[in-house]
């Protein structure tokens, strides 16, 4: 019994999306920004929706500009709220104390790292 080939017929069409503009790409960047998605996010939500980043002009994070937080800048901040915590409860942890300065010196270096960008 020969197999079925599963080939496309003629009529049936591939639906591409369309390409967007570089205002309506910046619009929908915008949009997916106001429902707190970082930029990597944004950049997974639009391949799936088929629209490639690295087609138009500008950068993700360039868009968003001032609204835009490096994703190693906030997970340094975030570690150094919870040793905070932690440190403020438990005052007699003295490896906390060492981690709270050391987490601390690493968000200085990366902020100026960042600056000079």
């Amino acid at each position: 019994m020969p197999k079925k080939s599963k080939a496309k017929k003629p009529d049936e069409k591939v639906k591409k999306p369309k390409k967007l503009s570089q205002t309506e790409f910046e619009k929908k960047v915008t949009e997916l920004s106001g429902k707190g998605l970082t930029s990597e996010k944004i950049g997974e939500e639009l391949r799936q929706q088929g629209i490639h980043p690295k087609e138009y002009d500008k950068k993700i994070s360039k868009i968003l500009k001032d609204k835009y937080i490096n994703p190693d800048l906030k997970n340094v901040e975030e570690k150094l709220e919870r040793i905070k915590k932690h440190y403020g409860k438990n005052k007699q942890d003295k490896r906390a104390m060492r981690e709270k300065d050391r987490i601390f010196a690493q968000l200085r270096k990366l902020k100026k790292y960042f600056n000079k960008l």
